[in-house]
């Protein structure tokens, strides 16, 4: 058995993508923890049939529900992997996983993976989607999910991290090849991310992550959110469109990539900023009354 790092893994409804991940990451020999918010297929079969250790938890939001996973599960190794059940572990990452060795990251607490994300079979290599580095592989007991995040999960670990550019996680949720789930679900996302927005707006809700343009990226992506809040509601979204588009050359993606970023990089934020002034309106409301 691996005594390097084990594996989290969040499932739901997962039947078509739970065994694709296991086959990536049968060969490394590691412990397999997998929380599923209580599915009604046969995900929780396939996780058991591999081996794993399964618990249930119900999904309040992604944070909320890493946290629950990091502490609650019998992990004896000093390194964990978190992955969600869409990703996939590429040759070239796995043979970089074979030979790691805690002893040779001495003064290093996480790990940056480099993802691959898909949309309708597309790989999304522009927009601003590639490289793209994620967190994923953190010191048991250090690393902590960020529960000032309502919508966007992360993983944070004090003190130093390292990246790995070569071998990536791929992503791809095949059942966002109907787009009415990918509606449905960025429609519940739009829920969770105006809320957080306003409680940014009214103060009762901080970033954990210090943020910093040459710092991790996450420092990075933290310093673009403080931008993002300053630019006003109803523009953004436009800009943040025409950034992916023209600066970050998402047209390149054709047209699959391009119905791509028109839907996460501007019909989700308009959504997200109609839903905040709402929220806003009902609160006033509420205090007129």
């Amino acid at each position: 058995m691996n005594n390097e790092y084990s594996f989290i893994i969040l499932t739901f409804n997962e039947e078509i993508h739970l065994p694709r991940l296991l086959r990536s990451i049968a060969g490394l020999n590691a412990a397999i923890f997998v929380l599923d918010s209580y599915s009604t297929d046969s995900t929780l079969a396939i996780a058991e049939a591999a081996g794993a250790s399964v618990l249930q938890n119900a999904f309040e939001n992604h944070p909320k529900q890493w946290d629950f996973a990091l502490k609650n599960f019998d992990v004896k190794t000093p390194w964990v992997i978190c992955l969600d059940a869409d990703q996939v572990v590429t040759p070239e990452l796995q043979i970089q996983l074979l030979n790691f060795k805690d002893q040779d990251h001495p003064n290093i607490n996480g790990i940056y993976f480099n993802r691959k994300n898909f949309f309708k079979g597309k790989w999304l290599k522009y927009g601003g989607y590639y490289p793209f580095y994620l967190l994923k592989m953190i010191r048991y007991g250090i690393g902590y999910s960020d529960l000032n995040e309502n919508m966007d999960h992360r993983l944070i670990v004090p003190g130093n991290t390292i990246i790995w550019k070569k071998g990536h996680i791929l992503e791809e949720n095949l059942k966002e090849n109907n787009i009415r789930f990918w509606i449905e679900k960025h429609n519940k996302y739009s829920d969770l991310l105006a809320l957080e927005e306003t409680e940014r707006i009214l103060g009762t809700r901080n970033q954990t992550v210090k943020p910093a343009f040459w710092g991790s990226p996450d420092e990075r992506t933290a310093r673009l959110k403080q931008l993002w809040w300053q630019l006003p509601r109803y523009v953004r979204p436009l800009l943040y469109f025409t950034y992916r588009m023209v600066f970050k050359l998402g047209i390149l993606d054709g047209r699959t990539g391009i119905i791509f970023h028109f839907l996460q990089g501007f019909w989700f934020r308009l959504v997200v900023d109609i839903k905040i002034d709402e929220i806003i309106k009902q609160k006033q409301d509420a205090d007129r009354h």
